[in-house]
């Protein structure tokens, strides 16, 4: 695999004591942007939601998959990313257009966008009857700190949660990514004051993405050497609607609803929340589906 493009290393380090996860987002993220024309502060609050769905979906298995709702009572409302364990990811926020004022480190304003009170949603399709539920409140709404509570108090699992994006004059991503480290059984004190103490000396994710550093190399700057990658894994963006799918979608709405919409507007145009592609379905089109449901509502 071309490892300067876009992709994810899960592995352990400190003898199993650590659980670690990194990434590089940056074709994904800019995708988004382009997809979605979100502007600077918005993208950058958008690609941090990505690049942690893409390390949780990295903790799936098989055809699990998850979704990230952020509801904050910022400007930018609701964020949603989806992830599953192939590395595919999709996304959409409630409102592109928001762009703030430096915060008072001259960086992108994520926590004014999201707001600092509201909820962390996750939910995980794992297979069974019904999905996994967590949610936490945001803390901060810098996002980083936010997925650092959750793995704390909904996974039990204490975690060090970093991500970061950096955009353009011209509102283009330059670099995206993250990682999380994940604190195992085992680990003894000293090992924790070592880990805080790499933490707080690094320099910023998407500072070292621009340097050239590696999602590997990220990784490295918190737990030195001693890392065993396990997997890496492509990321990408992966829509999953279809022709197919919206038209389920159109039948489900049953005869009555059908019936309106061929008298009233004579054709539909349905639009995906998550990759912004149309599907128009003329009259011709829609009086089929309309037979389809009376056909379903028959039996």
């Amino acid at each position: 695999m071309d490892t300067t493009k876009d992709h994810l290393v899960r592995g352990t380090a400190w003898n199993g004591r650590l659980r670690v996860f990194a990434v590089r987002t940056t074709a994904l993220t800019e995708e988004l942007r382009t997809r979605h024309q979100t502007l600077p502060t918005a993208t950058a609050a958008f690609g941090r939601t990505a690049a942690a769905g893409a390390m949780m979906g990295a903790m799936l298995k098989g055809n699990e998959k998850l979704t990230i709702q952020v509801r904050g009572d910022g400007p930018i409302g609701q964020i949603v990313i989806d992830a599953n364990a192939n590395g595919e990811v999709r996304g959409y926020v409630e409102n592109a257009q928001v762009h703030l004022p430096s915060n008072q480190y001259g960086k992108l304003d994520v926590a004014g966008a999201v707001g600092r009170s509201g909820h962390i949603h996750i939910i995980k399709d794992l297979g069974m009857k019904e999905p996994y539920r967590g949610s936490i409140p945001i803390i901060s709404g810098e996002l980083g700190e936010d997925f650092t509570y959750y793995f704390a108090t909904s996974e039990q699992t204490p975690s060090a949660v970093g991500l970061g994006v950096l955009v353009d004059t011209d509102g283009s991503v330059i670099q995206a990514g993250g990682f999380i480290v994940q604190l195992l059984p085992g680990l003894q004190d000293e090992d924790i004051t070592r880990l805080e103490h790499a933490l707080a000396a690094m320099p910023p994710v998407t500072a070292l993405l621009d340097q050239g550093e590696s999602p590997e190399e990220l990784l490295r700057f918190v737990v030195g050497d001693d890392l065993q990658v396990h997997e890496t894994t492509p990321i990408g963006f992966a829509c999953h609607c279809s022709d197919e799918r919206i038209e389920k979608t159109l039948i489900s709405m049953g005869e009555a609803e059908l019936t309106k919409i061929i008298a009233e507007d004579g054709q539909a145009q349905v639009e995906c929340h998550f990759c912004n592609e149309r599907y128009l379905f003329d009259r011709a089109m829609l009086e089929q589906l309309l037979d389809q449901a009376k056909l379903n509502s028959a039996n």
